[in-house]
């Protein structure tokens, strides 16, 4: 099958999930098209972004651990690219360490809504995948209640 049917057929196959489906692709029949140029770094960074969180899979994708993965591939591939983060508060998040620290997490996450502004809602996400968030407040709290 040639490759523009294919996308057809799948960007149809995706508008009859419904309302999402349909605006999902309504915005990338708009933004992205055989007409995109394809030296658009932001366009190839994001899809990068994108296929991280198809790696990590839902329950580490949806977490404020797997957005700072995904935007730190992202922002380093651009900076390797311009030699320069394209914002002061990219380049601050670019020097946090990605690992399970909730002070980490939460430093993020302040950062990439200075980036992205309050519409993007990572302040809603668990801040490990969920499995490890339930893990910390089950054993937190017994250990909490063990001392108390």
């Amino acid at each position: 099958m040639e490759h523009s049917v294919w996308m057809e057929n799948l960007l149809e196959a995706i508008a009859q999930l419904g309302d999402e489906g349909h605006v999902a692709v309504v915005f990338l029949r708009r933004h992205y098209s055989y007409e995109t140029p394809l030296d658009d770094l932001r366009v190839k960074t994001l899809i990068i972004h994108e296929a991280r969180h198809l790696q990590q899979g839902m329950v580490t994708a949806l977490s404020v651990y797997g957005e700072l993965d995904a935007w730190q591939l992202e922002f380093g591939i651009y900076h390797r690219v311009q030699g320069q983060y394209p914002h002061p508060v990219i380049a601050e998040l670019m020097t946090l360490p990605l690992k399970y620290d909730r002070g980490v997490l939460k430093k993020a996450a302040v950062l990439m809504q200075a980036y992205a502004g309050k519409g993007y809602r990572v302040d809603l996400l668990p801040l490990y995948p969920l499995d490890r968030e339930i893990r910390y407040w089950a054993f937190r709290n017994k250990a909490l209640s063990r001392t108390g």
